[in-house]
């Protein structure tokens, strides 16, 4: 595993992610804008993605536990850690 970077939440990710892992996170971000409208005490604002390379894919990861993955064929999946 390659550690990568972090940025935060609605603002640009880094160079160099697939076009289908960035269109991953724009839809994972709207929901978040819905979220952090009807909620603002969540402290979504204040949420960081974290990337990491896996066998030479993209992992990114958002605070509260959803993740983006590349499998090996290329397809794109996104999870929600949902600890309740």
């Amino acid at each position: 595993m390659q550690l990568g970077t972090r940025w935060s939440v609605w603002r640009p990710p880094p160079a160099g992610l697939p076009e289908s892992v960035l269109a991953a996170i724009t839809s994972v971000e709207a929901e978040l804008t819905t979220l952090a409208a009807a909620n603002p005490e969540a402290g979504v604002a204040e949420w960081r993605w974290t990337l990491t390379w896996l066998e030479g894919r993209p992992v990114v990861e958002l605070d509260d536990g959803t993740t983006i993955r590349v499998d090996a064929l290329g397809s794109v999946t996104v999870t929600v850690d949902s600890d309740d």
